[in-house]
């Protein structure tokens, strides 16, 4: 593989903007298709951010983050509110890009033909994830799992982590360090690794380990999975869905009204 980093962005995907985020009207098949010319293409640093509406609301409060989802490659609809405003925007957006289905495809679909490193989790969940889907799908290549402390790290830790991904030389880097640290995180380090893909998936480690359970079907798909995991973990996740959930309503409906002002760049 060569050592050639990523190119200037160029979007000829279909998308739509939301409190001035670039959302890419896609689905699950055409992020797959485009991570394999990716791969293909055999550069470095392609960025995919899984965005819901607490990451939108996220980057319209902190103009900085709104600058790290700004150099994402795909910003990707984790979230039934994002598809029906991209349905309202005209795109014939079925269902959302959710995070650990995506993963979960990636691996099913194409097996053993890429090599993937796990970074992110509480300590023994990478490990039991490559375990769960070492036996599920035959073959998959997992070069490297590793659980950061939650801790900032030190200038040391951090080159090492950046040493110890580079030499698995993983095709797809599967981030789950939870947003909006994932994303911040891939854009502080997309420039020093030598991986061609790298996809911040959330919770997805959890779920698909099975330590935090899913909502079910029904749920995800009619915009009610917050409803779920709020019952679950209300300590930790009730000024995600009650405050910024409620944010994120308002400031939609005043910029479909035009009351409110948006910087689109």
């Amino acid at each position: 593989m060569n050592q050639s980093s990523s190119p200037i962005i160029v979007h000829p995907l279909p998308f739509f903007k939301v409190l001035g985020v670039r959302v890419d009207a896609v689905q699950i098949p055409d992020v797959i298709c485009q991570m394999e010319q990716w791969i293909n293409e055999k550069s470095f640093g392609h960025f995919i951010a899984v965005t819901n509406t607490h990451v939108v609301t996220e980057a319209r409060r902190e103009p900085s983050f709104k600058q790290v989802l700004g150099s994402a490659d795909l910003v990707v609809p984790d979230g039934m509110p994002l598809v029906w405003l991209g349905r309202l925007s005209g795109y014939s957006l079925k269902r959302r890009v959710y995070g650990p289905e995506l993963m979960e495809t990636f691996l099913k679909e194409t097996g053993p033909k890429y090599r993937h490193f796990l970074y992110g989790g509480a300590p023994g969940v990478p490990e039991r994830l490559f375990g769960i889907f070492s036996k599920r799908f035959q073959g998959i290549r997992f070069v490297g799992v590793h659980s950061p402390p939650f801790r900032p790290l030190t200038p040391k830790e951090d080159e090492e982590v950046v040493e110890l991904i580079n030499k698995a030389e993983p095709d797809v880097l599967w981030v789950g360090l939870g947003a909006p640290k994932q994303e911040r995180w891939i854009y502080e380090h997309k420039e020093r690794l030598r991986v061609p893909i790298m996809v911040g998936v959330g919770a997805a480690f959890d779920f698909l380990a099975g330590v935090k359970s899913q909502a079910p079907h029904w749920m995800k798909e009619h915009g009610l999975e917050w409803l779920w995991r709020l019952m679950s973990e209300p300590r930790r996740l009730w000024r995600r869905y009650l405050i910024y959930g409620s944010l994120f309503i308002s400031l939609v409906i005043l910029e479909k009204m035009r009351i409110l002002r948006v910087d689109w760049k």
